[in-house]
């Protein structure tokens, strides 16, 4: 069983995970056609979103690089991020219990001074191609804001694929929590960026993932106790296509580039580990 897992990381995040898939696809390496599951978190929900669609990675891509096929977004004011990662920075040096730093960053998100639900809604309708759940099996992560208990959402969760990613995007402070069946949920990567523990139990699994990520070595460890996993973080030329603002869509060109020349180099090292 082969689980692909893939990470947050803003809009950033979206194109370079596309590219380097494309990447991999280039050089006969059809890595989301042929997992057994998949995990997105934040980012890497819109982007499993989109796989659900069933485009071609090259159309996936082009939709990341081609100004014509872009879907529409709103970036934020980069202080506005910029002030989000100093509270959660002094939050985490001041709370150690992670439920109790997931409560306190839930009461940011319900607090916050947003855009409307229903504007950011209709973003996230426009980054998909299609808005049904896809057969194969796909897990969204989210954190609800009120308690701070982690989520999943898959086709028997009874909630619309929009509705998961959306929850699934929402960064706190950033954008508006997503309500959903009267509770209101946040950003899965408020509990790690990738989640990528939840693929416990897969034979192999592939993580992209695209921020830095102080969770991300235990989750490798879990995974390595049962089978054999292979985590990709961007390299010097994609996290300078990243810049310093990831929600910024004038990174997504670049990003993508980036992603799929890391992806063309990387083919060998990840067909080792998929193909084995």
């Amino acid at each position: 069983m082969r689980g692909l897992v893939l990470g947050g990381g803003g809009l950033a995040g979206i194109a370079w995970q596309t590219g380097l898939l494309h990447g991999l696809a280039e050089t006969g390496l059809d890595v989301p056609g042929t997992a057994d599951h998949i995990l997105g978190t934040s980012a890497g929900s819109t982007v499993a979103g989109q796989l659900a669609s069933g485009l071609p990675l090259a159309e996936l891509y082009r939709r990341q690089t081609d100004p014509a096929r872009q879907n529409h977004e709103i970036v934020p004011p980069a202080e506005a991020l910029g002030a989000l990662f100093e509270t959660i920075e002094k939050l985490l040096a001041e709370i150690t219990d992670p439920a109790e730093l997931r409560r306190r960053i839930g009461r940011l998100a319900l607090d916050a001074d947003t855009v409307p639900a229903a504007e950011r809604h209709a973003v996230i309708a426009g980054r998909l191609p299609a808005h049904e759940w896809p057969a194969w099996p796909l897990t969204l992560t989210a954190v609800d804001a009120d308690t701070g208990e982690p989520r999943t959402f898959d086709r028997h969760s009874g909630v619309t694929l929009v509705d998961a990613v959306a929850a699934s995007c929402a960064v706190p402070g950033i954008w508006p929590p997503v309500e959903i069946d009267g509770r209101r949920y946040m950003d899965g990567g408020i509990r790690s960026s990738n989640n990528a523990d939840l693929m416990t139990g897969q034979q192999t699994v592939l993580v992209l993932a695209p921020m830095t990520d102080p969770f991300l070595a235990a989750e490798l460890q879990t995974l390595e106790a049962t089978g054999r996993v292979l985590a990709v973080t961007p390299d010097e030329d994609s996290r300078a296509a990243f810049g310093i603002n990831p929600l910024d869509t004038a990174v997504r060109t670049p990003a993508a580039e980036a992603g799929l020349a890391q992806g063309r180099r990387i083919a060998d090292q990840v067909r080792e580990l998929w193909t084995d």
